[in-house]
């Protein structure tokens, strides 16, 4: 059961993840991107802080504040800034085959801090999804010629440090909830991630918002798509193992495809709804094949 409530809440964030551009894509257009960061991270430590208090979390003792302080700089500052600037220097083929790279490193990380075990059914599932992704962008070679060499090593550096943050946050729930390690990610997120904001703020200044829509899209991203996501996906490997709960990395391209084709009337050709629906099987793999190993709460070390 904990197994299928893990796969719920990934799903979740995927879900949530996916859709997020079209609001994220307006408001770029009158605030600066690290400073819409800062801003996502504000508004969620303030809606996390309220919901840790009135529920009265166990606070995260002094000698593990490092690993939250990590938490927010791997996860936060690092994964979405090389993700902004692999972004901007390469091209949306690189940067969509790159960061499908973000499960298998989480893979790794499982293996080399948590000491999971990597089954068959574990690759087949990771292989199936992967190649799905493949089928997805349509992987050829001059789709993959655009792009700088600096533009492709932040790429890089963003799959991995994604997946670190997961394999970290994993850790930390071991002892705290993940509403708890959310919050402090967050927090340590406005740290790290404000100086860099006012830099930009110097070079890339915001336009007035006087536009009431461009507030509404910064408190959804801030709420639903920062502090909830977050959670969703702290908590979702909270509940399954790392290599399991890796796959539902690739859920979020094809639910925002999904939501873009519905909301949006973009047009999707055939291979999406092919390459989809092999995610999707690895997906249910993880999800629905019985798993003996499962999550235990331990001290931090």
């Amino acid at each position: 059961m904990e197994k299928l409530l893990g796969a719920f809440y990934l799903s979740l964030a995927a879900g949530i993840w996916g859709g997020m551009y079209v609001v994220s894509k307006y408001v770029l257009d009158f605030v600066p991107p690290l400073t819409l960061v800062v801003l996502r991270f504000i508004i969620a430590s303030v809606v996390l802080g309220l919901i840790f208090l009135a529920a009265r979390d166990k606070p995260v003792a002094k000698e593990d504040i490092k690993l939250m302080a990590w938490l927010g700089f791997i996860g936060y500052t690092v994964s979405i800034g090389a993700q902004f600037a692999g972004t901007w220097l390469s091209s949306a083929h690189m940067g969509a085959v790159i960061t499908s790279a973000s499960p298998a490193f989480i893979v790794i990380f499982g293996v080399l801090l948590l000491k999971e075990k990597i089954t068959l059914t574990k690759i087949i599932a990771l292989a199936i999804a992967t190649a799905g992704v493949g089928v997805v962008v349509g992987i050829g070679g001059e789709d993959l010629a655009g792009g700088s060499l600096a533009g492709n090593l932040f790429l890089v550096l963003a799959a991995v440090s994604w997946a670190l943050y997961s394999v970290l946050g994993k850790i930390a729930t071991r002892k705290y909830s993940s509403l708890a390690v959310t919050l402090y990610a967050s927090l340590f997120g406005v740290v790290f991630t404000g100086p860099l904001s006012l830099w930009e703020l110097t070079k890339l200044p915001a336009h007035p918002l006087a536009n009431h829509w461009v507030w509404l899209g910064i408190l959804y991203l801030g709420i639903v798509s920062t502090a909830g996501a977050f959670y969703f996906w702290n908590k979702g490997f909270e509940l399954m193992d790392a290599s399991s709960a890796a796959i539902f990395f690739f859920v979020q391209p094809v639910l925002g495809s999904l939501l873009g084709w519905l909301i949006l009337n973009e047009h999707l050709e055939t291979n999406f709804f092919i390459g989809g629906a092999m995610i999707l099987a690895g997906v249910a793999i993880t999800s629905f094949i019985p798993d003996t190993t499962g999550p235990k709460k331990e001290s931090v070390s």
